[in-house]
């Protein structure tokens, strides 16, 4: 079918994307790219409760819908009431008579398309999938999986039969106006020329996990050449908790040892407040993972710690960086030396950096 047979004012997109923060940052282009290719068509979104912050205020969506994961579900909430008021959002997204059902995951996704598929849109666009869900998917677009294309890419990639091509978009996360007030209380001096950097200690894969102790000593270097101020960040909670294991503990044995240095430690118990608490700092330190994407979303430069992941489909986007991976694809084995030095490189090639849009386009 062509698009040309259609009106912008018609049409109606939603864009699919079910999986963790970092995917989902990493799809906010492809609706600025739909914006600008039909700028009277309706933009939606579908994901998880859990990553909706990523989505708050984002200029290029129309409305946002989301479902609870039943890993995510709060206590006392039965699997029951999930799967009802999930039902309850299909029949809501079935009455907007999606013209295009987009799923954004790289490669061919399962069970989205299942998801999709109950939506009865009128067409479902994807990478190309195999066996018997070819027939499920009437606009699809080729993926080779060996390829070395950041993941912004390989989505933007599956917008192709829409008419969209060329370069994405910069990425698109914008902070809450009430989790900024909650953050700058914390920080207490608001003066822009003494925003703290920002450290992120936790990561949920093993090999993804700095000592430490390794981050204590880190900060004592960088405090002592660049006497600065840090905003320490990390997964709330016990590390047994079976929804969402945290990391109390750890931050607790690092803040033990940072005595005299600044440290403001601030649990994110929400998402939107570690998107408002990133968009505060001036740098970042975290290893590869959902925090890192957001930050590369608000043009934060970043030095960051890569173990067993694929750093051409997932270094940060869009901003200047210092990726550490050690041959072992473990980052335990990252020296504080190694980190230091990552660090001075990193003050030196963003000294003018000014973090907008304009400059969004370095890889």
């Amino acid at each position: 079918m062509s698009l040309a047979l259609d009106t912008d004012a018609a049409l109606k997109f939603l864009v699919v994307r079910r999986d963790n923060i970092g995917d989902l940052v990493c799809t906010t282009p492809m609706f600025e790219a739909l914006r600008r290719r039909f700028a009277g068509a309706r933009v939606y979104a579908l994901t998880n409760t859990y990553n909706l912050p990523i989505l708050h205020d984002n200029p290029f969506i129309d409305e946002t819908f989301a479902y609870t994961k039943l890993k995510h579900r709060e206590q006392g909430v039965s699997m029951a009431r999930v799967c009802w008021d999930r039902a309850r959002l299909i029949v809501e997204l079935r009455r907007r008579r999606i013209d295009y059902a987009i799923l954004a995951g790289t490669g061919f996704v399962p069970r989205a398309l299942r998801f999709a598929r109950l939506l009865n849109p009128r067409h479902i666009v994807s990478h190309e999938p195999m066996g018997e869900h070819i027939s499920a998917i009437d606009m699809a677009v080729p993926y080779d999986s060996s390829n070395s294309a950041h993941e912004v890419e390989n989505v933007h990639s599956i917008l192709a039969p829409l008419g969209i091509t060329g370069s994405p978009p910069p990425l698109c996360v914008v902070p809450s106006g009430a989790a900024l007030k909650r953050v700058e209380a914390a920080l207490g001096n608001r003066d822009p020329s003494s925003a703290p950097i920002a450290v992120h200690i936790s990561a949920r894969k093993a090999s993804n996990r700095w000592q430490t102790e390794r981050f204590a000593a880190l900060l004592r270097r960088i405090h002592a050449a660049y006497p600065s101020r840090f905003l320490l960040f990390w997964s709330p909670g016990g590390s047994d908790d079976p929804r969402h294991p945290g990391d109390d503990a750890k931050a607790g044995q690092l803040i033990n040892q940072l005595a005299g240095v600044p440290v403001v430690p601030y649990a994110t118990n929400e998402l939107g407040e570690l998107i408002a608490g990133l968009s505060l700092c001036q740098r970042v330190i975290c290893s590869d993972g959902g925090a890192m994407h957001i930050a590369a979303a608000l043009r934060k430069p970043i030095l960051c710690f890569f173990g067993n992941s694929g750093a051409a489909r997932w270094r940060p986007w869009g901003v200047p960086h210092v990726l550490l991976q050690p041959a072992s694809r473990n980052v335990s084995d990252v020296s504080v030396e190694d980190a230091f030095a990552g660090f001075q490189q990193l003050q030196r090639e963003t000294a003018d950096y000014r973090g907008d849009r304009a400059t969004a386009t370095h890889r």
